[in-house]
């Protein structure tokens, strides 16, 4: 009988997390892959097709027959309500960093049931570091313990976030982007949201808002609530959608500092 325990499901993501890891890094040393914009902008690479593909495969091979959300296979199916279970897969957060040889590029695997995300997986093979973390579990980075930080007033939080492709959108995040800067330690921009919740899970960052799409976020999601952080949304959840799978306005802090950052926020929103 297969075992489908929530640690041996993590158990094989990481595995298939770290192998994904391993062709990310010697298609950078190749460097013979090609790129192409996709719709608002988005960069893609055939590296980011091939590991997809990679990483479907392996989950099929475990998991026949659970339902796939991933970026470059299935986006149409961005919010598969429905499926009792469902990986949620990026092959590369980060294809701009890896395009163009930054070390913020991490490979991202969640895994969900009925509309709860209870795995979660993010390789960053350039870091050579992987978080993990199952529900009631804890969060761990190579498999070590994590936890939030202890920032507890906005003078000290040091905020992460992330713009949109299209540049059109961009100019309505200008109110928030100051209301940071004027407000909080400093706001970092790492390309990345996967490890952007990554870092708020291990005190790197205290803070991290931004809106993107379920396959960037789910995994880290995960991490960042077991490891102590407090996950929400800026504003409320459509009820047809799971909260857990729902990637707009996303508001991931140390606990202490969540209601006067959402506040912050939202404030500059009605300006």
């Amino acid at each position: 009988m297969t075992d489908h325990t929530l640690q041996a499901r993590l158990k094989i993501a990481i595995s298939i997390a770290e192998e994904a890891g391993q062709v990310i890094i010697a298609a950078r040393e190749q460097q013979d892959f090609a790129h192409r914009l996709k719709k608002d902008n988005e960069l893609v690479t055939d590296v980011d097709v091939a590991v997809d593909r990679l990483i479907s495969q392996r989950l099929e091979e475990h998991f026949p027959g659970e339902a796939r959300l991933s970026e470059e296979l299935a986006p149409e199916s961005a919010l598969h309500v429905n499926a009792p279970q469902l990986w949620v897969v990026d092959p590369i957060d980060g294809t701009v960093n890896f395009a163009q040889g930054l070390r913020h590029v991490a490979v991202s695997i969640g895994w969900m049931e009925n509309g709860v995300a209870k795995v979660g997986v993010v390789h960053a093979p350039f870091l050579s570091e992987t978080f993990s973390a199952t529900e009631g579990g804890g969060a761990f980075c190579n498999g070590q313990p994590i936890h939030p930080s202890s920032a507890d007033s906005l003078a000290h939080t040091l905020v992460g976030t992330g713009f949109p492709y299209r540049k059109e959108a961009r100019k309505q995040l200008l109110k928030r982007l100051e209301a940071v800067l004027t407000h909080c330690q400093d706001i970092r921009r790492n390309g990345a949201a996967a490890l952007d919740l990554c870092d708020v899970a291990c005190g790197r960052l205290d803070a991290y808002y931004e809106s993107v799409s379920p396959w960037d976020f789910v995994a880290g999601w995960v991490i960042a609530r077991e490891a102590g952080a407090r996950v929400g949304h800026l504003y409320e959840v459509p009820q047809e959608v799971p909260a857990d799978l729902y990637p707009e306005h996303l508001l991931v802090t140390t606990p202490s500092v969540h209601d006067p950052m959402k506040e912050l926020l939202l404030e500059a929103d009605q300006n």
